[in-house]
C-alpha cells in the first residue's frame, strides 16, 4: 500500500520529482526533522519525538495519507533490550487538491513514539538511538521524496527532569475514546455511532480513517446528533472498498485540532438524529469563483469562439424596440435558456467525472457525433439566413416570442461554451472539485454571464432606443449574417474532419448537401403557399437517422496535424518528465482544434519564427497536447493545473524550478520574453 501511496504522489507531480529527485539529496529537506528523547526511568517506557518543521507553503503527511501523498516509513537502530512502538500522530489538517482529499500537517508538529527500556539500566545510563525516516514534503503543487538519518542520545534519570515540550505535543495528541463505538454498512455508505456527549460543541467535524480502502475520502461526511450519540456516514470507494472488522481512525472535533481516537465494531447504528454542519471542503474564495465565472461568461460574448454566435443574437436584439414588455419577457426567456443550457452541461459533466471518465470543459466537441450534429444546424441556419426557407419556430427568423428566445439561449449557450476565457479558468477548474450544489452554481453564474448583455437591453429602455427602428434593413443584415454562419458551418466541417477522418467529413458534408436539399424543397412550397411541415419533416428525419444510424461508421483516426512553425513534441506524463530531467526549460501547450481561442492565441504569439528563435537559442522543449479528441493523460493533467478545458499554457523554467501558468491570452513578445535568460 505504501508503494501504491508513493506511486501516485509521483505521477500527481512526477516531472517536477524527476528533476529533484537528484537535487533533494543534496539541497536542505523542505521539512527539517529533528529526534528528541525525553528523560528517561529504568523499566518505564520513555518518549521520543520526530519534530517536523515544514517551510512555508509546503506540508507532511497522517499515517494514512488519503487519496495520495505517503506516510513517514521509520528504521530504527536500537540498543539490545529496548524497542520502538507505533507512531502516534496529532490530529491532521484536510487538503483538497485536484479532487484528491489529503491528510497532512501544516506548521511544526510532532510524531511521538513511545520506546521500552530494559528493567536494569542504572541511572546515569545513555543510549544511543538512530532512525532511518523517509517521508513526502509537498506544496500544492510539487511533492519531493526526503529522507533523514536522525540520532539522539535517551539518557537515564533519577529524578523527574520533564521537558515542557512533551506536554505541548501530548496535547495534540486526539484523547482515547472512552466508550465503544459501532459500525454498520449499508449498500455504499457506513455509518458510525460514536457516544459523544451533546452537549460537547463540535466545529467542523470531520473523520479519518486509519486504513486505506475503508472510506472515500474525498466524498462529503455527514454528521447527526442522537441524543448522546454520534452518527456519521460515510461513503465508500467506488472500486476495490474493504471490508473492515473494525474501523479505526480519529474524529476531529473542531478547527483547533482537538480530536478523539476511537476503534469502532460492528454493530447496531440508528438512522435519523439532527443534522449538524457537513465536513465539506472551505469553500473560501466561492465569491470570487462566482464573480469571475459571471465576468467571464461575459467576456464569452466578444471571444473569438463565440463569434458563430453573434448573429443570432444580433437579430434579436434588434428586434427587441418593439415592446417594453416583449423584450422583456424575451429577454428573461433567453437568459433562461442560456442558464438552462450552462447547467445542463455543467450537471453531465460532473456526473461523467463521478462515474470515473476522464473529461472537462467543452467535452461535447470531442465526439465526431456532436459535431456532425452542429455543422446540420449550422448549415440550417445558413439557409434560414439566406432566406432558402423560412422557419419561425426558434425565433430568430422573423416575428420574436420568449419561446423562440429560450430556444437561441439554448443554442447559445452549446456554441459559446467550447473555450475557457479570462476569469473563466479559475471558475471552472474549482467547479470540478466542490461538492454540486456549489459547483452547479458557477455553471449558472457562468450563464447568467453570457446572457447579461441581452438581458441588460432587454431591462433598459434606454438601450432599447440605442437600437436601429426595424425596417427593410432587417432583411439585408439577416443575409450578411449568413456569411459569419456559413464560415461556422465550413469550421465545423473542418473539425469534423480532425476528429473522425475524411471519409466521416465527406459523409456529413453529404448529408449537410442532402439537408439542404430539403430545406430547399421546403421553401419552394412555402413560396407557393403550399404546405410544406410533413415532406419536409420527413427528409429531416431520415436525414437524422443517417447521422445516427451510418454517419458513425465512417469514423475513423485523423492524420496527423500540419507541422507548425515551432518544433514540437506530443505531450505525455513520460515526455514532460523526460524534458524536465534535462534541466532545460519545458513549454506545455494544450489546444484543441475546435478552440478558436487557442487557436488565436498559436498565429498571434505561438506559431512565429521570432518564438520559434528565442526558444532554438534557449534549448526550451516544446510539448503540445491535443485535446480535440478526449484523452485521459491530458484531462488529468489539465485537472491537476485546475483548468478545466483549453487553453492551457504552462512554462517550467530551467534548473527545476517551480512552474508556473501563463495567461489564457497570449501577447506576441510574452514567448520570447520568457527565453531570455
Amino acid at each position: 500500500m505504501r508503494c501504491y501511496r508513493l506511486l501516485i504522489a509521483v505521477l500527481w507531480q512526477f516531472c517536477v520529482i524527476l528533476a529533484l529527485t537528484g537535487i533533494a539529496r543534496a539541497a536542505p529537506n523542505h521539512i527539517a526533522a529533528e529526534l528528541i528523547a525525553e528523560p528517561a526511568t529504568a523499566g518505564k517506557t520513555a518518549t521520543l519525538a520526530i519534530h517536523m518543521r515544514p517551510d512555508d507553503g509546503w506540508h507532511g503527511y497522517w499515517l494514512n495519507p488519503g487519496d495520495a501523498g505517503l506516510g513517514m516509513t521509520l528504521d530504527w537502530t536500537l540498543p539490545a533490550g529496548t524497542k520502538a512502538g507505533e507512531p502516534l500522530y496529532p490530529v491532521p489538517q484536510t487538503l483538497l487538491v485536484a479532487g484528491l482529499m489529503n491528510h497532512v500537517f501544516k506548521g511544526d508538529y510532532a510524531v511521538l513514539i513511545p520506546l521500552t527500556l530494559p528493567a536494569d539500566l542504572r541511572a546515569g545510563t545513555e543510549l544511543p538511538i538512530a532512525v532511518d525516516a523517509q517521508w513526502l514534503a509537498c506544496t500544492d503543487e510539487v511533492c519531493v521524496p526526503e529522507k533523514a538519518r536522525l540520532q539522539t542520545v535517551v539518557k537515564v534519570a533519577t529524578g523527574n527532569g520533564a521537558d515542557p515540550r512533551f506536554d505541548k505535543w501530548r496535547a495534540r495528541l486526539p484523547a482515547p475514546l472512552d466508550a465503544e463505538a459501532h459500525f454498520a454498512v449499508q449498500g455504499n455508505r457506513i455509518r458510525l455511532g460514536i457516544p459523544l456527549p451533546a452537549t460537547m460543541p463540535l466545529a467542523e467535524p470531520h473523520f479519518f480513517p486509519a486504513e486505506d480502502k475503508v472510506a472515500d475520502y474525498a466524498a462529503p461526511q455527514s454528521f447527526a446528533r442522537k441524543d448522546d450519540l454520534l452518527i456519521v456516514e460515510l461513503e465508500r470507494p467506488k472500486i476495490a472498498a474493504k471490508d473492515a472488522q473494525s474501523i479505526a481512525g480519529v474524529l476531529r472535533l473542531n478547527g483547533a485540532g482537538d480530536g478523539l481516537e476511537l476503534n469502532a465494531s460492528p454493530g447496531f447504528v440508528p438512522t435519523g438524529g439532527e443534522p449538524i454542519s457537513p465536513t465539506s471542503p472551505k469553500l473560501a474564495g466561492l465569491p470570487l469563483l462566482l464573480l469571475g465565472a459571471l465576468v467571464g461568461g461575459l467576456l464569452l460574448n466578444i471571444m473569438p469562439c463565440v463569434f458563430p454566435i453573434l448573429s443570432l443574437k444580433a437579430l434579436s436584439l434588434a428586434r427587441a424596440g418593439e415592446s417594453e414588455a416583449q423584450a422583456r419577457a424575451e429577454g428573461l426567456a433567453y437568459t433562461a435558456g442560456v442558464m438552462l443550457a450552462c447547467a445542463s452541461l455543467g450537471a453531465l459533466l460532473l456526473a461523467l467525472r463521478a462515474a470515473g471518465e476522464e473529461v472537462g470543459w467543452a467535452f461535447q466537441l470531442q465526439e465526431p457525433s456532436v459535431v456532425a450534429a452542429l455543422l446540420l444546424l449550422a448549415v440550417a441556419l445558413t439557409a434560414n439566413f439566406l432566406g432558402l426557407f423560412e422557419f419561425t419556430v426558434p425565433g430568430f427568423a422573423r416575428a420574436g416570442s420568449p419561446q423562440g428566445a429560450f430556444a437561441t439561449g439554448l443554442l447559445a449557450a452549446f456554441v459559446a461554451t467550447p473555450c475557457t476565457g479570462p476569469f473563466m479558468a479559475a471558475a471552472m477548474g474549482a467547479a470540478l472539485l466542490l461538492p454540486v450544489v456549489p459547483a452547479l452554481a458557477l455553471f449558472l453564474a457562468l450563464g447568467l454571464g453570457i446572457a447579461l448583455p441581452f438581458l441588460a437591453i432587454a431591462f433598459i429602455p434606454a438601450l432599447r432606443r440605442a437600437l436601429p427602428r426595424p425596417g427593410l434593413w432587417m432583411v439585408t443584415f439577416r443575409r450578411w449574417m449568413a456569411v459569419p454562419m456559413g464560415l461556422t458551418a465550413l469550421a465545423l466541417l473542418w473539425l469534423a474532419s480532425r476528429l473522425g477522418g475524411n471519409q466521416f467529413a465527406l459523409a456529413s458534408g453529404v448529408l449537410a448537401v442532402v439537408l439542404v436539399a430539403v430545406l430547399a424543397f421546403a421553401g419552394s412550397r412555402q413560396r407557393q403557399g403550399r404546405p410544406a411541415a410533413w415532406a419536409s419533416l420527413a427528409g429531416i428525419v431520415l436525414v437524422a437517422a443517417a447521422t445516427i444510424v451510418f454517419l458513425p461508421q465512417t469514423v475513423a483516426n485523423p492524420g496527423a496535424a500540419a507541422e507548425g512553425i515551432l518544433p514540437t513534441k506530443p505531450f505525455s506524463e513520460e515526455a514532460l518528465a523526460e524534458a524536465r530531467a534535462s534541466g532545460k526549460p519545458v513549454f506545455a501547450w494544450f489546444t484543441a482544434d475546435w478552440c478558436l481561442t487557442c487557436k488565436v492565441n498559436e498565429q498571434v504569439a505561438i506559431e512565429r519564427p521570432e518564438v520559434r528563435d528565442a526558444f532554438a537559442k534557449a534549448g526550451v522543449t516544446v510539448l503540445r497536447g491535443d485535446w480535440t479528441r478526449r484523452d485521459p493523460a491530458i484531462t488529468r493533467y489539465l485537472t491537476e493545473q485546475g483548468a478545466a478545458g483549453v487553453p492551457l499554457y504552462v512554462w517550467y523554467p530551467a534548473g527545476g524550478e517551480a512552474p508556473r501558468q501563463l495567461p489564457q491570452v497570449l501577447t506576441p513578445s510574452s514567448l520570447v520574453d520568457l527565453a531570455k535568460p
